[in-house]
């Protein structure tokens, strides 16, 4: 068991619904473990910048509820030099931290290694409403994106009925569709474009076309924001104007940042909780450079460094040399969660084309 007087907390990155929760779950379990938590503000800034502050339990009682993150987020291109890094290495001796939790996405984990490989224990939680960290089945926030843009197109059909419209909306997500599909099923789309998937643009206007002429006044097109057409253009307005030029009156809508906020869903509390309570558990243990995942429901772990390798193979972003430091059964589990995550996508796609509606 190793000794811990306290443990530093951060959140970087774009803000997650259950970043809270997960903070509040942290110092909770520390408590009892008798750690003090030192909440750092805005991201690896705030090491940097020396602004922190202590977290105790009757601090955080009420933010399991909140949104965006109470210890707030930034971009840190400092913390990228070795003079930043150094200057966030000298804020957490002098202040006697002694590891740290860092909840973000894969930039977050990137600082969190690096803050391990200069002796400074760091584990990290994937809080990112996009769901785009390839080791876990599951990154907190995308629950609650999800029922946000669900319930943002439930109110477009409102008045694209009165209108008789279609409606193309983007939604967030990055270089990753889950946000998207999901949403498009909830919803009942129409048509769903994801950059995973090849989108048959002519058979989704065909539909379009059909339902109209059946009968149907309202129609929802869900697209991802990370699809763009052969110019940059984001795909989502392109589309809508050739749904237009087809002769039908169509919306174009993006949801943007307004998915990122709402109060979390219980899923994304619980989930928060689970990896905050198995984070501080493993720091205790001893172990470090760890990214907590949720796969299959249960709660686990993978080497930050893996992590990072196998969401560049399954993105096709390897660079050379990427894969020479990992060993043939490494490389083997690397493209089974890639495999897996591909099969997963496909799969509800599949669902999503089936009651296109």
């Amino acid at each position: 068991m190793q000794k811990f007087r306290k443990i530093g907390i951060l959140t970087s990155g774009g803000d997650a619904p259950g970043m809270n929760a997960c903070v509040k779950a942290a110092v909770h379990r520390a408590a009892e473990l008798g750690i003090e938590v030192i909440g750092i503000n805005g991201g690896y800034a705030g090491l940097i910048q020396n602004d922190l502050v202590e977290l105790t339990e009757h601090k955080i009682s009420n933010i399991v509820g909140e949104s965006g993150t109470i210890l707030y987020s930034s971009r840190c291109p400092e913390f990228k030099t070795e003079e930043g890094m150094q200057t966030a290495i000298a804020t957490c001796r002098a202040n006697s931290i002694d590891a740290l939790i860092c909840i973000g996405g894969d930039g977050t984990f990137r600082g969190a290694t690096d803050m391990t490989l200069h002796g400074i224990p760091s584990i990290g939680i994937p809080g990112t409403i996009d769901n785009d960290i390839t080791a876990t089945d599951y990154t907190i926030g995308l629950d609650t994106a999800i029922n946000t843009s669900t319930a943002l197109i439930d109110n477009l059909r409102d008045t694209h009925e009165s209108h008789a419209r279609v409606g193309v909306v983007e939604l967030m997500g990055n270089e990753c569709g889950q946000i998207a599909l999901y949403a498009a099923i909830a919803s009942g789309a129409v048509a769903c474009a994801i950059p995973e998937i090849p989108f048959n643009e002519d058979a989704a206007i065909k539909r379009i076309l059909a339902h109209r002429a059946a009968g149907k006044r309202n129609m929802i097109v869900v697209v991802a924001e990370g699809l763009k057409a052969d110019d940059g253009t984001p795909y989502a307005e392109v589309l809508n104007q050739k749904i237009k030029d087809a002769g039908m009156d169509s919306k174009f809508f993006r949801a943007a940042h307004v998915i990122r906020g709402g109060r979390p869903t219980a899923r994304d509390r619980v989930t928060a909780a689970r990896m905050a309570c198995y984070a501080v558990e493993k720091l205790v243990e001893g172990k470090s450079n760890l990214v907590v995942c949720e796969n299959e429901d249960k709660i686990d772990s993978m080497d930050i460094t893996l992590a990072l390798i196998t969401d560049r193979m399954y993105k096709n972003k390897l660079k050379p040399g990427d894969l020479d430091r990992f060993s043939p059964a490494e490389l083997e589990t690397m493209k089974a969660i890639c495999e897996k995550r591909r099969a997963e996508i496909a799969a509800l796609y599949s669902v999503a084309e089936h009651i296109a509606q």
